[in-house]
C-alpha cells in the first residue's frame, strides 16, 4: 500500500531553515507528481509546492515567494522541501501528498 512517512520538521528560530523529507513506498514513485500542503492551526489546509514527475515544479508564490524549494530523489523515493528565512506564519504541520494519499505530517514551529 501507499505510504508516505514525513520528517525533519522541528523548532526553528526566525530566519532559520529546516528541511523536510518525505519518504513514499508502495507505489512507482518516479512516475508521479509529488506534492507538500501545509495547515496551519485554525487554518485550512493549504497547498505549497509540487514537482511533477519529470521535474516541472510549481510553487504557491503567495506564501513561499522564493524561500522554499522542492526537490526529488526518485533514487531514493524521498521529497524535499528546503525551507530558508522562515517566519513564524510558517508554522504549521506539513503534508506530503501523492494523488489521493496523504502522509501524517510533520510540525513544523518557527519561535523565539
Amino acid at each position: 500500500q501507499v505510504q508516505l512517512v514525513e520528517s525533519g520538521g522541528g523548532l526553528v528560530q526566525p530566519g532559520g531553515s529546516l528541511r523536510l523529507s518525505c519518504a513514499a513506498s508502495g507505489f512507482t514513485f518516479s512516475s508521479y507528481a509529488m506534492s507538500w500542503f501545509r495547515q496551519a492551526p485554525g487554518k485550512e489546509r493549504e497547498f505549497v509546492a509540487s514537482i511533477t514527475w519529470s521535474g516541472v515544479i510549481t510553487y504557491n508564490a503567495e506564501s513561499v515567494k522564493g524561500r522554499f524549494t522542492i526537490s526529488r530523489d526518485n533514487a531514493k523515493n524521498t521529497v524535499y522541501l528546503q525551507m530558508n528565512s522562515l517566519k513564524p506564519e510558517d508554522t504549521a504541520v506539513y503534508y506530503c501528498k501523492t494523488q489521493n494519499y496523504w502522509g501524517q505530517g510533520t510540525q513544523v514551529t518557527v519561535s523565539s
